[in-house]
């Protein structure tokens, strides 16, 4: 860890927690260009979140029937105006979450849009009112497509809703994300069965980490800034986050996405099946949750198991980029886009790496976020048409001009600009002043050439 001074700063949580302040043994001979470099950062971020929410805002607007369009080609076009709850949820959440954090977003146009889109949500979402299964995919004018057996369009139903009641003060956002909370936790922990998703004799009883991910990141989403909600989740929230941590397997070597019911490997390629970018995503819904509770054990072992230990095996070594999918064995996967990269891996990267070292003040942890960041940027970034692409081959060469579509929106590119923005000010501001050289003092003698 840092060598960095330590003091301890009041949160939210219990007691305090510790921070860490950027000057110190390991800090202080260079602290100018650190300083140079997040700020650096800092813009380059900012002005990409700018790009990245102007395309959406020029492109996704369905000013008709509300909601957003999310199938949009590489120029903005739509290629098709079906709409996935999911993402539509999403882009409601990422519109609030903006306008409630920045001053640049609080514009009236963005809340309009999210009020909008909330609206679409609370008329069609739902399969059949007043029951609470919401559909996969609706038509533009919100009849249902199609329905999937989990809790996901439902997840961000929830997220949209707590965002909006945040932002308008209206109480109906409210009472419907805590009575849709309510129904998806029935449907983890106590019975299934509403999903519509039967228990086949020959399946395995398994748990995707995918569950009490989404389950931990709602109560973090719900009980923020609301002691009442916050207390109603708490066992809850420690649940989820021991069965995130059943999925690290073999001794600790291996993050599995899948395992039983009661925390073990599974047979087959099931059970051998690595999402790294997933495990990087869990290890900072962890960490939020271990530093809310101030557990530095806990914090230590996140970032040892779930950012360096997926990054380790997950990132390519002859191309650069995190592989989607690998298995833990070392054979073949089985899905055809196992060796591709997509944009929301390294999103989640960027904001683990960023978070970990925020907290910790390892500079290991920077530099890993440097690593991954300028390959994202690098690869993802369109510069003409503004927003990322979300699918490279192997080598990093688009393999699909998209910007959006069934599984990518409005939500994994700004959530990261705008997490990392917040945590690159902040450790901006935690830097020791700049202090102005002494008078009669020489100026500072260059550093050779290839020192740097």
């Amino acid at each position: 860890m840092s060598g960095g001074l330590r003091v301890w700063q009041a949160s939210g949580g219990a007691g305090g927690r510790e921070v860490v302040v950027l000057e110190g043994p390991r800090f202080g001979w260079d602290m100018e260009k650190e300083r140079e470099t997040l700020q650096a950062w800092k813009e380059r971020v900012g002005q990409e979140l700018d790009r990245v929410m102007a395309f959406w805002m020029d492109h996704s607007h369905d000013q008709e029937h509300g909601g957003f369009f999310t199938c949009l080609g590489r120029d903005g076009r739509v290629y098709d105006d079906l709409k996935y709850v999911w993402l539509q949820g999403r882009q409601v959440w990422m519109y609030c979450h903006l306008y409630r954090k920045f001053e640049r977003f609080r514009r009236p146009e963005l809340l309009d849009s999210a009020k909008a889109g909330g609206e679409f949500l609370l008329r069609s979402a739902r399969v059949a009112p007043p029951g609470k299964k919401c559909a996969f995919v609706l038509t533009r004018d919100g009849r249902p497509v199609k329905v999937q057996r989990t809790i996901f369009s439902e997840c961000f139903y929830t997220m949209a809703m707590n965002e909006l009641w945040r932002v308008t003060g209206e109480a109906h956002y409210q009472i419907e994300a805590v009575e849709m909370m309510d129904q998806i936790v029935h449907w983890v922990r106590e019975d299934p069965s509403g999903l519509g998703r039967p228990q086949l004799p020959g399946a395995p009883a398994s748990e995707p980490m995918a569950v009490p991910m989404m389950l931990l990141n709602l109560v973090e989403q719900l009980g923020e800034s609301d002691e009442e909600l916050a207390g109603n989740y708490a066992e809850l929230g420690d649940w989820c986050a021991q069965r995130i941590l059943q999925h690290v397997q073999r001794d600790g070597q291996a993050v599995l996405e899948n395992v039983s019911e009661d925390g073990e490997e599974l047979p087959g390629c099931l059970g051998r099946h690595q999402n790294p970018g997933h495990a990087l995503e869990a290890g900072w819904f962890l960490l939020r949750h271990a530093i809310r509770k101030g557990d530095p054990e806990l914090r230590a072992h996140v970032v040892d198991k779930f950012l360096l230990l997926p990054f380790r095996s997950g990132w390519d070594p002859d191309h650069g980029g995190l592989f989607y999918f690998q298995d833990a064995d070392g054979l073949c996967p089985t899905q055809l886009e196992w060796a591709m990269k997509l944009w929301w891996p390294h999103c989640e990267a960027m904001i683990a790496f960023l978070m970990g070292y925020s907290d910790s003040g390892d500079p290991a942890l920077l530099q890993l976020f440097y690593q991954v960041a300028e390959y994202t940027f690098r690869q993802f970034r369109d510069p003409e048409y503004g927003e990322w692409f979300g699918y490279l081959n192997r080598e990093g060469k688009v393999v699909l001009t998209i910007k959006g579509g069934p599984f990518k929106g409005c939500f994994h590119v700004p959530r990261c600009l705008a997490m990392c923005e917040e945590m690159l000010g902040a450790l901006l501001s935690r830097l020791p002043p700049v202090r102005a050289p002494r008078a009669g003092s020489p100026p500072a003698a260059p550093a050779p050439r290839g020192t740097e």
